[in-house]
């Protein structure tokens, strides 16, 4: 009886072992992030694990979950880019001078059309920095890496000689009290607007030519170009298309503040890298899926809700994401290793 017992165990732990490294395989390291971090919270806090905690992580997730996504759409070309905390600040810093302008000038008679000019301009000069990066990536063939870090430096040096530093404020009430703290359904406005850009970028990746030509940039650029794609236009799209969407999160935080900054999305170009790769997302290209990517944000924001309940500081905060994409890299390499062997 007592071997039989034994054998039972063993295969038991076989069993888990199998269905553990089935899941690795095929969803990544992600769930084992999020278990564990869960776990962690749990016990260390007490209102972690509340309704009223998981709405907050929510909204405060929006924001980088578009990031996110924009920054997706590029990594599957086998690209980067680092100018995605710069969009932010040149579209708040311009959204806000055009609203505040345009407000003041026609009165209160005018409020939404003063808050449709201020963000048609904030997303002109959001796709202006995505169209500036693309040219550079697909027709000059300047690395990723170099075009969108000279970008960075570039526009944020704009945005701080518009504004000398200093915040801009007046634009009218209803920009905040909608898109900023607005609700539908017991819901805030900005998680559905994040919602809606989900769909859209699914729909976008899954079932259009235009996504099945990123992924297959990222998989082989060569490849791609002697099939007759046309690389050059793809690649500058990868670029205007991250620059679109995170132009509508960095609206979103404008209107959440209340005021136009030059020194928000700092922290956005290692956070989305850090949940594209925590999501699967290869930073090779080719390789990636959406709502992954979305798990990944929310992963994030999540482990920086924990770690604010346990009142660990903002400087630890930033090792500990730092890591936390060293390890997700290494386990993505690991994992496309087991694949191949599977494949094989």
């Amino acid at each position: 009886m007592a071997g039989v017992t034994l054998g039972q165990q063993s295969g038991l732990l076989g069993s888990a072992e199998r269905l553990a490294t089935q899941v690795f395989v095929r969803a990544g390291v992600l769930p084992w992030f999020l278990i564990f971090s869960i776990i962690i919270f749990t016990f260390a806090t007490e209102t972690f694990l509340t309704g009223q905690n998981f709405m907050l992580v929510a909204r405060q997730a929006t924001y980088l979950v578009m990031v996110a996504m924009g920054q997706m759409v590029v990594l599957l070309t086998a690209g980067l880019d680092l100018s995605v905390g710069v969009m932010f600040a040149i579209a708040s810093v311009v959204s806000s001078m055009v609203m505040v302008d345009v407000f003041n000038a026609s009165g209160k008679e005018a409020v939404w059309g003063s808050i449709i000019a201020g963000c048609a301009a904030g997303m002109a000069s959001g796709l202006l920095v995505g169209a500036i990066n693309g040219i550079g990536v697909a027709f000059f063939r300047v690395p990723p890496f170099i075009m969108t870090l000279a970008m960075s430096t570039i526009v944020f040096g704009i945005a701080l000689t518009i504004t000398g530093g200093t915040p801009i404020y007046g634009m009218p009430d209803e920009f905040a009290s909608v898109f900023g703290y607005g609700s539908a359904i017991g819901v805030p406005v900005p998680i559905w607007i994040t919602i809606g850009f989900v769909v859209l970028v699914y729909v976008l990746l899954s079932w259009t030519r235009t996504g099945r030509y990123f992924y297959a940039l990222g998989g082989n650029l060569k490849a791609s170009m002697l099939s007759g794609i046309s690389t050059r236009y793809y690649l500058f799209m990868a670029y205007v298309v991250c620059a679109a969407i995170t132009t509508v999160a960095a609206l979103m935080l404008t209107a959440r503040l209340e005021s136009g900054e030059s020194n928000i999305g700092r922290d956005y170009p290692l956070n989305s890298i850090a949940a594209c790769a925590i999501g699967g997302v290869s930073l090779f290209g080719g390789t990636g899926r959406l709502l992954n990517v979305v798990l990944g944000s929310i992963f994030i924001i999540l482990v920086q809700n924990g770690m604010n309940l346990m009142r660990i500081g903002s400087y630890q905060q930033m090792i500990v994401i730092g890591i936390l994409l060293v390890l997700a890299v290494i386990a993505d390499n690991y994992r496309q290793k087991m694949l191949l062997t599977l494949k094989d």
